[in-house]
């Protein structure tokens, strides 16, 4: 049975965007539940120091995760150096406001590829340790958006995060039966840069007028439901999305 102070101690967990607000949120509680962390970030300076003021059991990885090949010499990197992945956080993305018309071919490919294409190539590197072993844990970072189409957001990116919705189904029936689970969280307006620089003030108003709660959502929020679904007693939910709107959209 499990320590429940310490959950996941000596498991190893994967967090893409590590260095971000959200992502900084969630090594945190994975390492208070005892998981070693590979931080995994482009930007590599940030990764580092956070890394630094996080301890010994996080550590800073860099690479550019919508490239195959570079997923695959990273991926080497952490399991040689922590161990095989049990957890993986798939939440790094960027955010496009570019609707259809404005969105080029270039800025389409570099959205898809850094939210979509990276928790793909990852997930391909992780299942097979997690299949052997009968435990994993696979969280990844939908929006809603996904839903919506975007209410601010653009087309890339409502599209970006409405496929993420799907590669998480998709992962949740195929590795069920192996101890597996796959989930995403689908989050509306965290406390980001996303929010304090890309939207204007004028939109920040109005969504506070339109999220039933009254406010915008904050990064332990989002932090507390990666540590939920990474939990042991979560291993009988697999292919949910699990809204955190403020109840901007209920269904």
């Amino acid at each position: 049975m499990f320590d429940q102070r310490k959950p996941l101690q000596g498991r190893v967990a994967l967090v893409t965007g590590a260095a971000g607000t959200m992502g900084a949120a969630a090594t945190r509680v994975l390492l208070e539940d005892g998981c070693k962390v590979a931080m995994v970030d482009f930007s590599e300076a940030r990764n580092r120091v956070l890394a630094a003021e996080f301890g010994e059991n996080a550590m800073p990885f860099s690479f550019d995760i919508s490239d195959v090949e570079a997923v695959q010499e990273g991926h080497a990197w952490i399991v040689q150096a922590l161990g095989s992945v049990d957890v993986l956080v798939n939440n790094a993305g960027i955010l496009s406001n570019n609707k259809v018309e404005a969105t080029t071919p270039a800025e389409w490919r570099r959205v898809l590829g850094a939210n979509l294409d990276g928790a793909f190539y990852l997930s391909q590197q992780v299942v097979p340790a997690m299949k052997s072993r009968g435990f994993g844990r696979i969280i990844n970072t939908s929006s809603l958006a996904a839903k919506t189409g975007g209410l601010t957001a653009g087309t890339a990116y409502s599209v970006s995060k409405g496929a993420m919705s799907a590669l998480t189904f998709s992962l949740a029936r195929e590795l069920a039966s192996f101890g597996v689970t796959a989930n995403a969280i689908a989050p509306a307006y965290v406390k980001t840069p996303m929010i304090t620089e890309q939207l204007n003030e004028e939109q920040r108003q109005k969504l506070l007028r339109d999220i039933p709660v009254g406010r915008f959502c904050e990064p332990e929020e989002f932090a507390h439901v990666v540590r939920f679904l990474a939990s042991p007693l979560a291993g009988f939910i697999t292919g949910e999305i699990i809204d955190l709107n403020g109840g901007l959209l209920m269904d």
